[in-house]
């Protein structure tokens, strides 16, 4: 058999004369967390028409491909899922308001709103992207969202403090890995602890927190737990 006339050669040969091309279309584009480059870019959304190909002419629809998210940067193609991870600014944002959203709850379960636990909310807070948080603007917020809610302190988780922990922890749960779901469950745990032991309020606004985190009832029942051994 001479050289380049095998099935192979065929194949190749075939492939240099008929195949397919796709065309794209751009539709949007935006900022997103790309997977290939593992940050932040710039993409354009395109939807493609693909058709065969006759020696690299394009002869014939094959129908339609896509949509597609392609990075600017490093230029690969994603599936639109790609869209649903936050970008890291996003992301950022998600978790201050869940840190922040959490320790309010807490101090407005605890009633008392004691300086250490103004304290330990105040240094979670700060620690999770609000560097000017102060005992004194918590407490007023706690004052602001009874007088708002016409709850008073101390009183049991109510639907619509239950709404706020599920709005703010929802969307974050999915793009936390179980160690970071904890550690905001641990984090709401030290505030509900720092002027004493939990109660019952704290610990029903704190089931709300890991329910909401999609921590299921046993491990919250177990951290908190842990939450009041001295490491």
């Amino acid at each position: 058999m001479l050289p380049g006339r095998g099935r192979d050669g065929r194949a190749t040969g075939l492939a240099r004369i008929l195949g397919t091309r796709t065309a794209w279309t751009p539709v949007g584009d935006g900022e997103f967390f790309c997977p290939g480059c593992g940050g932040d870019r710039n993409y354009q959304r395109l939807t493609g028409h693909r058709r065969f190909t006759l020696l690299g002419v394009p002869v014939l629809p094959r129908g339609a491909s896509g949509p597609v998210v392609e990075c600017a940067a490093c230029l690969r193609h994603f599936g639109t899922d790609a869209l649903d991870h936050p970008t890291t600014t996003r992301f950022s944002a998600m978790l201050r308001d869940a840190v922040h959203t959490v320790a309010l709850a807490v101090l407005s379960a605890g009633g008392t709103c004691a300086p250490t636990s103004l304290e330990t909310a105040a240094q979670a807070v700060r620690a999770a992207g609000f560097p000017d948080c102060t005992r004194e603007q918590l407490a007023a917020l706690v004052d602001a969202l009874a007088a708002d809610t016409g709850r008073a302190c101390g009183e049991p988780c109510t639907p619509g403090l239950a709404i706020e922990l599920h709005e703010a922890l929802d969307p974050l749960a999915p793009h936390l890995a179980p160690v970071g779901r904890e550690s905001i469950l641990l984090q709401g745990a030290r505030i509900a602890l720092a002027d004493g032991p939990y109660t019952p309020a704290e610990r029903e606004v704190l089931a709300t927190v890991g329910a909401a985190l999609t921590i299921c009832a046993d491990d919250v029942t177990r951290l908190l737990a842990a939450a009041r051994t001295p490491s």
